[in-house]
């Protein structure tokens, strides 16, 4: 039976249900607004279901399986049996708790949910379309709506994801048995990432980057900690190459590359992974039909109340453009709900943090040295290895640093990059301290606890003022 066309109103709509859209759901509905998300797929999006959390949880448990393994240093011998299959289902076990959450959430603070694909008919319209033959649609009034429809992994050319010869990320992080021979298609943060879960898991990883590094945008000395790392990981690095085309073989694929100089090289492999970046969804949404326009990069240009060039809809998260974090969404949903509740709201920040978990993790927040110079400031930097530092050698840590940045003058905290063990849990200090307007003398001013990683974010701000005890 054929569903009919109903229509309900609404104050506040979001469209998606990820990070951006879910948090502006639930703050607009703690603030009174009657509040209706649309979600297609599944509560959570692609940072619970597909992204942040299930590969975050394979890193996880690749580091139990290689730790062991490489423990014999501390007198620890072991010999871990990996079942990938099960390892996938205690991921998805997380996964479903996590998402279940999120709709229990909404629903406690009042927010209807629907299921399907929203699209606009004019400026006060959506129309849903529910999933599955014969489920119909309704369409939505609305006087506000938020989209917050995120973010997909972008194809190369010829190299469109089948889920079998071919995987996006998604299909990676749903594998349930380690390939032997894994070729990844480029080297930054998703390509890094996964590349390091599976040579722990026993896989040969080759991976393959049209530039002449990992981890583009990264300063040079961060990214060959990490480059070094995976290399004793046994991943081999081909700087250079694109990836032309491919062919399925006995044994599975076999792709070539071609570098600037038009030579071809062959790879044969099980599967190959291309992680190349990713793309916002807007396709989805008929924004023609409120004359909405994407910028150059497909994304929904936004002032700092969110709001899109039509004033009635605000855009979050990987849809509004770079950064794309999951954590810039949510802040960006909480001003998007209280802006169209009339609140003084407005995504005001001096720095996003950011992470990526590799082997040691990566996390950055504010400016580098030379982009403090590029602004006109004459930087002062601090830097403490944590060769030196008494945990990170207790937990068999020593690659990566702490380094803080700051004004010479005035001392203010301007950006810090760190890499090294917990780098993404460090990172909120000196994320705080820019926030706050904090100077060097603050954050080496502050006690930290001994024994800890945190004693080297306390040891770099010493070192910029010349007052390092402990590194020479």
């Amino acid at each position: 039976m054929v569903v009919g066309d109903v229509t309900t109103g609404t104050e506040l709509l979001v469209i998606g249900g990820g990070p951006g859209g879910y948090v502006a759901a639930i703050r607009g509905a703690q603030l009174g607004l009657d509040t209706t998300l649309v979600e297609r797929d599944a509560y959570g999006g692609t940072c619970l279901n597909h992204g942040c959390i299930p590969s975050k949880a394979l890193i996880s448990a690749s580091d139990v399986a290689h730790d062991a393994r490489q423990a014999e240093s501390m007198g620890v011998f072991a010999d871990p049996a990996v079942d990938m299959a099960g390892m996938t289902e205690w991921k998805d076990g997380v996964v479903t708790r996590l998402t279940r959450g999120v709709e229990s959430l909404c629903k406690s603070a009042g927010v209807n949910l629907i299921e399907g694909t929203a699209e606009f008919v004019d400026d006060g319209t959506v129309r849903v379309a529910h999933g599955g033959e014969g489920q119909g649609s309704e369409s939505l009034s609305f006087e506000h709506a938020v989209i917050a429809t995120g973010s997909r992994p972008m194809a190369v050319p010829g190299f469109e994801f089948d889920g079998e010869h071919i995987l996006s990320s998604k299909d990676a992080l749903a594998l349930e048995s380690v390939p032997e021979k894994l070729l990844v298609v480029g080297a930054g943060y998703i390509g890094m990432e996964l590349s390091t879960v599976f040579a722990k898991l026993g896989a040969e990883v080759t991976v393959v980057e049209m530039l002449d590094d990992v981890l583009p945008g990264y300063e040079d000395d961060i990214a060959a900690v990490v480059r070094d790392r995976a290399e004793e990981l046994g991943i081999d690095f081909n700087f250079g190459e694109a990836a032309d085309d491919w062919e399925e073989t006995d044994e599975g694929i076999r792709v070539q590359t071609v570098n600037e100089d038009d030579a071809i090289t062959e790879y044969n492999a099980e599967k190959c992974l291309v992680a190349v970046g990713r793309e916002p969804v807007t396709d989805t949404l008929a924004l023609e039909n409120i004359d909405l326009q994407t910028d150059e990069n497909g994304c929904l240009p936004t002032d700092d109340q969110c709001r899109t060039a039509f004033e009635s809809v605000f855009a979050v998260g990987d849809v509004a453009g770079e950064p794309m974090l999951a954590h810039k969404a949510m802040a960006e949903g909480e001003v998007a709900a209280e802006a169209a509740a009339g609140e003084p709201a407005a995504f005001d920040h001096q720095a996003i943090p950011a992470a990526v978990f590799t082997d040691p993790e990566i996390a950055t927040v504010g400016m580098t040295e030379s982009e403090a110079e590029a602004a006109g400031f004459a930087p002062v930097v601090g830097q403490m290895p944590l060769r030196a530092n008494g945990r990170a050698l207790t937990v068999n840590e020593k690659d990566g640093f702490v380094r803080v940045v700051a004004d010479a003058d005035e001392e203010f905290l301007l950006g810090a990059q760190i890499v090294g063990p917990e780098a993404s849990e460090l990172i909120a200090e000196l994320g705080l301290g820019i926030e706050m307007g904090a100077r060097l003398e603050d954050i080496a001013g502050t006690i930290h606890t001994h024994p800890t990683l945190s004693e080297a974010v306390h040891e770099a701000a010493a070192a910029a003022r010349g007052e390092a005890i402990h590194t020479q």
